[in-house]
């Protein structure tokens, strides 16, 4: 039997294949891992926190990496299962126009399609204060999303900290299929986070504004509700008091995937910390700072005692 962690996270983490041009050009590729929810768990295990990502893989040299990938990031992955009758899921990316990337994916039939209930109950039993969950697993079909929904409903019950990251993607379903999707688990969330242009797919009156849109999903039982604006910084409501908001940090702009992972592995952080709303907005737009200012999907994510580094002035050296 495990021990709790501080935060649990399942979902789909993938081989990512990384191109610097137009792949029909043959530009340079190289290999990593990549996954909306593995990205999050890096993210907390470097600042400090015990953390279980609990998805599923193929029984294949690209699930094996996943795996080792995690490990060796400190994540643990013991309650993560594989599936010898479908593959890992991949990814290509890339780089086609100035800053501008290209995604395509082979999810149909991975082993995380397959997801169910019962390949996340080991990790759930073990215990955890959050759990983080995204859109994207409820995206990959109808087992995952009643595994998002079972581990929502154990969390809730048990009285976790429930976090749902939006994070629309719409090569994977329309607005439409992801707003009938989500908003029956809003019931089961207190943390919402979703960048400005996902707010509609969860507010009940898409065509209100934002502040408007986030006033009713607090009505609704969301605790907070906290909208990433890009290079704008972020907004964060809570029930009772006026919106606040922290500037983006300025960062030479490298790479803007898994920015928003970053940005949500921050404010879980220090949410598990204890961090008044101010400091919390502070350090998840750090995170996301770091995490543009680097190539990769979570490599340049920074290790807690590296978090004063952007107080550095520019083009320093710490000697």
């Amino acid at each position: 039997m495990s021990t709790p962690v501080d935060a649990l996270t399942f979902g789909e983490a993938m081989l990512s294949v990384q191109v610097d041009g137009p792949l029909t050009a043959g530009g340079q590729a190289r290999t990593a891992v990549a996954g909306a929810e593995s990205n999050v768990a890096v993210g907390l295990a470097r600042l400090g926190h015990h953390v279980a990502w609990a998805g599923r893989v193929g029984t294949d040299e690209p699930g094996r990496m996943v795996l080792r990938a995690l490990r060796g990031e400190g994540v643990r992955v013991d309650c993560a299962t594989s599936d010898d009758q479908a593959p890992t899921g991949a990814m290509l990316r890339e780089r086609r126009v100035a800053d501008l990337a290209r995604v395509h994916y082979w999810r149909t039939g991975s082993a995380a399609s397959r997801l169910r209930p019962q390949h996340v109950k080991s990790a759930l039993d073990a215990g955890a204060r959050v759990l983080h969950l995204t859109g994207i697993t409820c995206a990959l079909g109808e087992g995952p999303l009643a595994t998002v929904r079972a581990a929502a409903e154990h969390a809730a019950h048990n009285g976790w900290t429930v976090s749902l990251d939006v994070n629309h993607r719409n090569r994977l379903w329309d607005a439409t299929a992801a707003t009938t999707a989500l908003r029956p688990l809003l019931e089961l969330v207190d943390i919402l986070i979703a960048s400005d242009d996902e707010l509609p797919l969860v507010a009940a009156n898409p065509a209100a504004t934002p502040a408007e849109q986030a006033a009713q999903l607090l009505a609704d039982g969301a605790r907070e509700v906290v909208v990433k604006r890009g290079s704008d910084g972020a907004d964060l409501y809570l029930p009772g008091r006026a919106p606040l908001h922290a500037d983006a940090h300025t960062v030479p702009l490298v790479d803007t995937v898994g920015a928003g992972d970053a940005f949500s592995a921050g404010y879980l952080s220090a949410v598990l910390d204890g961090l008044a709303a101010p400091e919390r907005l502070h350090r998840a737009t750090r995170t996301a700072a770091f995490s543009v200012a680097g190539a990769g999907d979570w490599e340049g994510l920074p290790h807690r005692d590296e978090l004063p580094l952007l107080d550095t002035a520019p083009g320093g050296a710490l000697r």
